[in-house]
């Protein structure tokens, strides 16, 4: 069985092929939405996969209803080709959900726990930034914890250097500035994380897992749970590498991000 209306040979379903944008809307009003669309787009011309009409796209938040929801998209080439091989003219295809959500308030006010992955991720600039369909990289990660207590996991690449949460961008405070992973060979370039960067308000850089924990703050956030400060930070088996406590730093980021979703950040 297939979910209803994809095909068994949909190449999103068969092979990953395809990207996905998950987007949170306010009473039909999408946050956000020039960064999404834009990675989607980007992600469209890496794969050759064509782009929806834009008014098509333009009319799926309103439909999200009132209140707070999360939208999500799914843009698969579509069926054909043989194998690995494309079809020269794709036809692909568009899904999409809106489903009601709940931010995790008490995450912003008492901050989160998180710990070190053992996965790796694989080095491919071709795909660095984009939001693809083929997760199992994060799924394996995510599998690796199921304490409740333990919010998140962090993720370097295969040469050593931290990229990412399983789903949610890292950021640390160094040198008097907010900084986060270059992502120009692996991972994924959140819309939030985009939005900050080109407001000046944080910047790039590259750091190992162990020297995490002697940065002066650590904060996690994307575009849908807004941003969660890092009070403790675990290695892989569990053992405390650092704690930090919730200053100026983590709740002025905290203002930033959220003042670009329509959240609080008291």
């Amino acid at each position: 069985m297939t979910p209803e209306g994809v095909p068994f040979d949909d190449r999103g379903l068969a092979y990953g092929d395809g990207l996905f944008e998950t987007v949170l809307v306010r009473d039909g009003e999408p946050l956000l939405w020039a960064e999404h669309l834009g990675r989607l787009a980007r992600g469209a011309e890496t794969l050759g996969i064509p782009l929806p009409d834009r008014a098509a796209l333009d009319a799926l938040p309103a439909r999200a209803g009132e209140g707070l929801a999360v939208l999500k998209l799914m843009l698969t080439r579509g069926s054909g080709g043989r194998g690995y091989l494309a079809p020269a003219e794709p036809e692909p295809r568009l899904r999409w959900q809106a489903v009601p959500f709940a931010p995790a308030r008490a995450r912003w006010r008492d901050g989160v726990r998180v710990r070190h992955c053992r996965l790796r991720l694989g080095i491919q600039p071709a795909l660095a930034g984009l939001k693809h369909l083929n997760r199992l990289e994060n799924v394996l990660a995510r599998a690796e914890w199921s304490d409740p207590e333990i919010a998140e996991g962090l993720l370097g690449d295969a040469e050593g250097r931290l990229v990412e949460a399983t789903c949610m961008n890292l950021f640390w405070w160094q040198d008097d500035a907010w900084y986060t992973p270059r992502l120009d060979r692996c991972g994924v370039a959140g819309t939030l994380r985009q939005a900050l960067l080109a407001d000046g308000v944080i910047h790039e850089g590259d750091t190992a897992p162990e020297a995490l924990a002697t940065a002066e703050a650590v904060c996690l956030a994307n575009s849908v749970q807004g941003l969660w400060p890092v009070t403790r930070l675990d290695d892989a088996d569990g053992r405390r590498q650092a704690r930090w406590d919730i200053g100026d730093r983590h709740r002025a980021l905290q203002a930033e991000a959220h003042a670009r979703l329509g959240y609080p950040h008291d």
